[in-house]
């Protein structure tokens, strides 16, 4: 092994390795700011244009683009006519290549980027030289991440190069990095045309945390997030205290937060399963969480909370009554996380919730294949309420109605949720038949049903579900209406005297 090529946007770590590389003979290849690097290091370099007889032109953009160096790559050592063909053209074979790409995610992240930078921090050169490298890893070792200059410096020093089930891995490495670059500038030029949905979606994540388990002790899982990060969502929460996540918890400590930023004054959720139990409202948050808790006091326990404003002293004194895995919130007060840190397996976790991006679509996995729908962003101000009953809700009843449809949107269908006041009530979620919602939120409600509003997630295919309603002492309705039978749900809430308000709007959940 005697040649090197070395062309790194991240610098990390690159002296020592070189020096490493150079001190065990191996001949040195570089270009631009990575050569000017090692030569102020003391590093001994040879720069591409000596190799190739050609200079870098176009203002850098071309390189490394030349038969003597992709020749150097792809030759394989192994064919005589190769290696006849490399001498006949004076190709040397390049054993290394130590290749990362320009710093386009970096780019477009900025608020203020240009389509010209965007476009200029397209690598070209690199991905070409790490995927001949790739390509040819039975003799050649391609390292696109500085984590492994330590474990191929170590195998050049003891056995005198790299391994072959070590340059294979090295190689599917390299593809993925590539393959994840790629992924990156076709979905940023993608959102510039404004294409929702093209012939081939491509998306990239990157390995956040690996997990014990998933959803059962007896499945392997790891948490993957989008490379620019998005402030407001679960990957972008930033843990304080406690043992790591679980998958669960992820999914449910996401589904509270899709919740609680339905809510503009001060509001807290807890979730069991992915469901709400409880949400409650009010001037403070230890009002809210105080109403969130009555709304089920029993399904609270070892759940999730979320709350939109910053935990204080005498909320975290009410949380740490009872068993909680995980509390989510936009701060904590020095006194609160003193008092709640206390408890050794709860996690805290911050979430910029003021700061929440509108994500755009949301991604399901199915078998062999990927669903991907526009994300249920829609709420009551985009609404065309219309009001059939005979009799309108009132202010108060209206106020409730419209913490039963924000609930109702979170909940797994078929779903139904009574409110009260400003907090729910009942929840009955994820049932076959949508009467059987309502009655498993108004036995949760007992005797509180009386004078409460119902909110259901999809229309009444029947009127029993109003009748049921009714004999619990409901006195509103909000649904989407749609129903070749709305008519008969209509004139039984006017038999009733209950007041129904029709949005146009389903929000189904599976």
């Amino acid at each position: 092994m005697t040649k090197a090529l070395i062309s790194v946007s991240n610098k990390e770590g690159l002296v020592p390795f070189a020096e490493g590389l150079a001190r065990l003979g191996i001949e040195l290849l570089s270009t631009g700011g990575t050569k000017r690097l090692l030569e102020e290091a003391g590093v001994p370099v040879k720069s591409v244009s000596e190799v190739t007889g050609f200079p870098e032109i176009l203002d850098g953009r071309v390189k490394t683009l030349h038969p003597k160096i992709h020749g150097g790559l792809l030759g394989r050592r192994e064919l005589p006519e190769h290696r006849e063909q490399m001498r006949e053209h004076a190709i040397d074979p390049i054993d290394f290549v130590i290749v990362n790409l320009y710093p386009f995610k970096e780019t477009v992240s900025k608020p203020d980027v240009t389509h010209e930078e965007a476009v200029e921090n397209i690598d070209i050169g690199g991905p070409s030289m790490i995927r001949s490298a790739a390509k040819n890893y039975e003799s050649v070792t391609v390292v696109c991440d500085p984590s492994d200059y330590e474990a191929v410096l170590t195998a050049v020093e003891k056995d005198g190069g790299t391994s072959a089930s070590q340059r294979a891995r090295l190689a599917a490495k390299a593809f993925r990095h590539t393959a994840a670059y790629d992924a990156l500038i076709a979905e940023y030029l993608t959102k510039e045309i404004g294409e929702a949905f093209p012939e081939q979606f491509t998306v990239t994540y990157e390995k956040k945390q690996g997990l014990r388990y998933g959803e059962n002790p007896h499945q392997q899982a790891a948490f993957y997030a989008s490379p620019f990060e998005k402030q407001g969502t679960i990957s972008s929460a930033k843990q304080l205290h406690g043992k790591e996540l679980s998958y669960n918890n992820i999914r449910d400590t996401d589904a509270a937060l899709q919740m609680v930023k339905e809510f503009y004054q001060p509001a807290v959720v807890a979730v069991k399963h992915m469901n709400p139990c409880g949400i409650g409202t009010g001037e403070t948050i230890e009002q809210a969480y105080l109403k969130a808790y009555e709304a089920d006091p029993v399904s609270i326990f070892g759940g999730i909370v979320a709350a939109n404003r910053e935990i204080d002293a005498a909320t975290a004194a009410h949380l740490s009554q009872i068993f909680l895995e995980i509390i989510v919130a936009p701060g904590y007060t020095e006194e609160a996380f003193e008092i709640l840190s206390k408890k050794k397996n709860i996690r805290l976790l911050t979430v910029a919730i003021e700061d929440a991006v509108t994500l755009d679509q949301q991604l399901t996995s199915v078998g062999g294949g990927l669903l991907v729908q526009d994300v249920d962003s829609l709420g009551l101000a985009d609404a065309e309420l219309t009001y059939p009953t005979d009799r309108k809700p009132s202010d108060e009843e209206m106020r409730a109605l419209e913490v039963a449809w924000k609930a109702v949107k979170h909940v797994k269908s078929n779903a139904i949720v009574l409110a009260k006041g400003d907090r729910t009530i009942g929840v009955g979620a994820g049932q076959m038949n949508r009467v059987g919602a309502a009655k498993i939120a108004i036995e949760q409600a007992g005797e509180e049903a009386k004078g409460s509003v119902m909110g259901s997630d999809a229309f009444f295919p029947m009127p029993d579900t109003v009748e049921e309603a009714a004999k619990a002492g409901v006195t509103a309705i909000i649904q989407p209406g749609g129903s070749i039978k709305d008519q008969e749900s209509i004139d039984k809430a006017n038999e009733f005297g209950i007041a129904m308000v029709l949005t146009g709007i389903r929000h189904f959940k599976h």
